[in-house]
């Protein structure tokens, strides 16, 4: 039995991370932070993981990158596990999620979702067998209550692809300010926002006289709620280190 304590739990990832839990048996909710404390189930919601009334096995965190520091010194002080699955993270705060696996284990991925997974390796396939001789391009959708774009998964499917080139390219936000022709050397990279989207995403290869589109598409949280309770429990017994998507699978 794997003891979760949710970051964010009066969010709708975190509700909806109770509710798969409800339906599971290998797993439970011990406890919930959230700056909004009101008990909606039987576990206590706390402002701060300093006030956890007790150790869970693992951290899943879905609250805002605003929580890291907080979080990454509860887990740090305690060895406490941490699944990491908030996105819209600084540059530096990468930095401390890497530094701080070298103490504790920590699972950072940008989607916890299977499908993007796999996305993503068929996305590093596809630029293998068409390297320079396509355009890329990855257009992402989400809900208007989205706040950073473009989104996580876009940036992880735009360095997993780069790294395949060597990273040769560089990456283009915004072209209605671009009064030139496309360079070979650029990702582009959109996002959109609008409505209940869950989450959507299209990798684009576009060469001469033919396109090739890898698509991926959520239509409920849960597919990342469900992967982030399967980080966790995987996360309890391992040791120091970073884990992603890819070690799970």
């Amino acid at each position: 039995m794997t003891n979760i304590a949710i970051c964010g739990a009066n969010g709708k990832m975190g509700k909806t991370i109770y509710n798969c839990v409800q339906n599971r048996e290998d797993c439970k909710v011990v406890a919930g932070i959230d700056l909004y404390t009101e008990q909606y189930a039987d576990f206590p919601i706390v402002p701060t993981p300093a006030e956890l009334p007790v150790r869970p096995d693992v951290i899943i965190d879905f609250s805002n990158p605003a929580s890291l520091d907080g979080l990454l010194e509860y887990c740090l002080n305690t060895g406490t596990p941490i699944v990491v699955a908030s996105t819209g993270y600084s540059d530096e705060q990468i930095q401390k999620i890497k530094s701080a696996s070298q103490q504790i284990p920590v699972f950072f991925t940008f989607n916890m979702s299977l499908g993007i997974n796999l996305l993503v390796e068929l996305a590093k396939k596809a630029t293998k067998v068409l390297g320079n001789q396509f355009d890329i391009e990855i257009v992402e959708k989400h809900h208007n209550q989205k706040i950073d774009a473009p989104s996580g998964t876009a940036i992880m499917l735009a360095n997993a692809i780069n790294e395949t080139l060597d990273n040769s390219k560089h990456y283009v936000y915004d072209r209605h300010s671009r009064r030139q022709k496309r360079d070979k050397s650029e990702i582009g990279m959109h996002a959109i926002r609008g409505g209940t989207i869950v989450g959507e995403h299209d990798v684009i290869f576009a060469g001469h006289d033919e396109v090739i589109t890898l698509s991926h598409s959520a239509t409920s949280k849960t597919v990342f709620a469900e992967g982030s309770i399967n980080a966790g429990i995987f996360l309890k017994d391992q040791p120091a280190g970073l884990y992603d998507m890819s070690m799970l699978i």
